[in-house]
């Protein structure tokens, strides 16, 4: 009768311990107002190109490697993705905002959570996405038949 009482209070007491040792959660790291924050960090060419590793990491894969979203996982899951290579996409998002969208998912996306990234690396990553469309013709919408 004993075994089965302390079985359960070292699992209540192990997920207690768990809960607390895990750190905050993505909600947690979002700034006070999505919209309102601007970007606190200045780019240097190291933290630009650590943007660039999580991106080809944690990003590419849906969003593409030039950011036009035209990839075959995309593709497959029917996602509509915006083309960050035409600079009329971001223009109307705050860096706020995509900072949210990054560290909360949206939709199908999943959260880039605070273990994975820092929050200046999640800034670093925005301008890394806005600067793809810089050099870029602005894109062309498709004309169906």
């Amino acid at each position: 009768m004993l075994k089965p009482l302390l079985f359960v209070s070292a699992v209540v007491l192990f997920g207690i311990t768990v809960s607390f040792a895990a750190g905050p959660t993505p909600q947690d790291a979002t700034p006070p107002t999505a919209s309102g924050p601007k970007n606190p960090v200045r780019p240097t060419e190291r933290s630009q190109a650590r943007a660039k590793e999580i991106y080809a990491v944690d990003c590419a894969i849906c969003h593409g490697d030039t950011g036009d979203g035209k990839t075959d996982l995309a593709r497959d899951m029917q996602l509509k993705i915006d083309d960050w290579t035409d600079s009329k996409t971001l223009a109307a998002k705050s860096d706020g905002d995509l900072f949210s969208v990054i560290r909360n998912g949206k939709d199908k996306m999943p959260p880039e959570g605070a273990g994975r990234a820092k929050d200046d690396e999640v800034w670093n990553l925005i301008i890394y996405i806005r600067n793809m469309s810089k050099g870029q013709p602005a894109a062309t919408p498709s004309v169906t038949n």
